[in-house]
């Protein structure tokens, strides 16, 4: 008596070989602490702008950006290569040190918030909230709010590839590009 035919073994090992083949095409956002991106920037000739994302264990909609948004393949692999990429608990309870201030969770309401998160939310605790800091850790600008993967990244390459520098952002985003 066989147990597989060899039509369905042969169907298996395609479908298997197709999974592998597209689970290695597929990259993932490398998530570091800040004290990690800190330290990659401050240690290379080149280092990379950084990229915070911001967010709460309670917030759904960070949870459905991280999901949606930075798990898309183009959007991974575009942020992985010009930008450090760092999750900040908007509730951390650690202690973060930035541009020689030391920075803690200050105990509010029911649960809090971190000094930092403040910080670069400009005072507006809005989660989920996406930052942009240049090379030298100076503040680009802060995005408050979910983001699709298309409009992301078009936020994205709008800090990552320096248009910035040229356009404001009113010019590069009615120009769609």
């Amino acid at each position: 008596m066989k147990l597989f035919s060899p039509r369905i073994s042969t169907s298996v090992l395609i479908l298997f070989v197709g999974l592998i083949t597209f689970t290695s095409q597929a990259q993932e956002v490398e998530w570091l602490s800040w004290e990690e991106a800190t330290a990659l920037s401050s240690s290379e000739e080149n280092p990379k702008k950084m990229f915070v994302d911001v967010y709460t264990d309670w917030c759904g909609w960070c949870k459905k950006m991280d999901k949606d948004t930075f798990q898309n393949a183009e959007v991974a692999a575009y942020m992985s290569s010009n930008f450090y990429m760092v999750k900040l608990d908007g509730e951390g309870k650690e202690d973060i040190e930035y541009k020689g201030k030391t920075y803690k969770f200050v105990p509010s309401g029911r649960k809090g918030y971190h000094e930092l998160a403040a910080a670069l939310m400009q005072g507006r605790l809005s989660y989920p909230t996406t930052i942009f800091l240049d090379e030298e850790m100076n503040m680009l600008s802060p995005v408050p709010g979910y983001q699709k993967p298309e409009p992301f990244l078009n936020i994205a390459k709008y800090f990552g590839d320096n248009i910035y520098k040229e356009k404001d952002w009113k010019t590069y985003a009615a120009k769609g590009e």
